[in-house]
């Protein structure tokens, strides 16, 4: 069975320094466009073939993809577990949750503050 972590106990093993892999196991362009800062890409997609040349089997992982919603982080939580990671944790709240926690998100859509641009409604720089 698949452990979940909230947020808030996400952002608590952040602040305390606590060692972990934070993995977005959403498509590259998704991770590209936003991910919580510190996140690394393996799209659940190419997860059984680059996992283990990523990932420690004794590292603690956390797996996020975009919402309560998105399966994509539980299934990859399964996957990772069955080829013997044991300390995989889902944040089943994923992008959407961070962000609307007040927490805040990188990449190419949060890059500038520019409220010129198209995408500027979905970013919360100019808010």
């Amino acid at each position: 069975m698949v452990k979940k972590i909230t947020r808030d106990e996400l952002i608590k093993m952040r602040k305390s320094g606590q060692r972990f892999i934070l993995v977005d196991v959403l498509s590259k362009d998704s991770y590209e466009k936003e991910h919580i800062p510190g996140a690394i890409s393996i799209p659940i997609s190419e997860l059984e073939t680059k996992a283990s040349s990523l990932l420690n089997k004794n590292d603690t992982i956390i797996v996020y993809c975009a919402s309560f919603e998105c399966m994509a982080s539980t299934n990859a939580a399964e996957k990772l577990q069955a080829m013997g990671f044991s300390r995989v944790l889902d944040y089943k709240g994923g992008l959407k949750d961070y962000e609307e926690g007040g927490e805040k998100l990188e990449g190419s859509m949060h890059a500038s503050a520019d409220c010129s641009s198209v995408n500027c409604a979905s970013c919360c720089a100019c808010g």
